[in-house]
């Protein structure tokens, strides 16, 4: 992979003003949309709708005929981001899976304060399960917040009766609200998008004076017995890097089937960087074979990539 292009993204992440006052969030949440905002890629359809409740963006890539579905939430700190900030990643994934994809626009912090989100992502997912989707055909994906929204989800589905579906995959999952982890400080100068005192600030707005070790807040802290086969991408380059890492360890700690990859010299969610990045479409592609490996194997699904399952590596 290219030394070059992981430089040159460092050098543009770091090149990025930083106020001296705070912004107010609605400042924050055009900036964050107008940075990284890419629209859904060419051969993939998009189309809102409502899902839990919520309205939904729906994308659709051409040609596929199978039943598998892929339940996405975006990442933001629980305070931005939307899914159309996140329809090229969405996109690209449902793409490269064959699968079609839906993504909901999940209440966000402050105005909606934990467990609103939470509240959201298992409506989605009930909706689905409701609408005849068997749990079998339905994958389930998310980046940062996102990420760990998207294990509170399938912790409350499990709390609910729900059946799990058929694997899940995070990208630099933030999963410890209580910023225990190591790297939140001794990552803080190589990580060229977050200090700690951003992570908290994301805290404060959408915990506040809650418990911040609130297993749905933070999936660490959690029993994850039962989850499905989970894949978790994260870079060396994080101040989340010990989030992703601790919650592995806790997946597999119970019985989880958990894959772990690091990825060096690699930012946060460096995923939103395909096309630009060798790497970026490198772990895409991973993932979409580790979802298609665990969906369930019927004949009929010819459009999803060959679910020949790789061979996994920790770098």
């Amino acid at each position: 992979m290219s030394r070059q292009q992981r430089d040159a993204l460092d050098a543009l992440l770091r090149s990025a003003p930083r106020n001296e006052t705070p912004p107010t969030v609605e400042e924050q949440r055009n900036g964050f949309s107008a940075a990284i905002t890419r629209p859904a890629p060419e051969g993939v359809g998009t189309r809102w709708t409502v899902m839990g409740g919520r309205h939904a963006l729906e994308l659709d890539p051409a040609g596929v005929r199978g039943r598998g579905r892929l339940l996405y939430l975006h990442g933001g700190g629980y305070v931005i981001g939307s899914p159309d900030t996140h329809a090229g990643l969405i996109g690209e994934l449902a793409r490269r899976a064959g699968l079609r994809a839906i993504s909901v626009d999940y209440r966000l912090a402050p105005e909606h304060p934990f467990p609103a989100a939470v509240d959201d992502g298992l409506a989605a997912y009930r909706e689905l399960l409701a609408a005849g989707t068997d749990p079998r055909d339905l994958v389930v994906a998310g980046d940062s917040a996102g990420g760990g929204l998207s294990i509170a989800t399938l912790l409350a589905a499990r709390a609910a009766g729900l059946p799990q579906p058929a694997a899940a995959v995070v990208f630099s999952p933030w999963a410890d609200l209580t910023l225990a982890g190591r790297s939140i400080r001794s990552k803080e100068g190589a990580d060229p998008i977050f200090t700690e005192s951003d992570v908290r600030a994301y805290a404060d707005l959408y915990i506040g004076a809650g418990d911040r070790a609130h297993p749905l807040a933070s999936p660490v802290f959690a029993d994850l017995t039962g989850l499905p086969p989970l894949l978790v991408q994260v870079g060396a380059n994080e101040v989340l890097l010990d989030d992703a890492v601790r919650l592995a360890g806790r997946a597999g700690a119970d019985d989880v089937e958990v894959t772990l990859e690091v990825g060096p010299g690699l930012p946060h969610v460096f995923q939103h960087h395909y096309g630009r990045l060798d790497e970026a479409d490198a772990a895409l592609d991973r993932a979409a074979r580790f979802l298609n490996a665990h969906l369930n194997g019927d004949e009929s699904d010819g459009d999803r990539l060959d679910p020949v399952r790789p061979q996994w590596r920790t770098t």
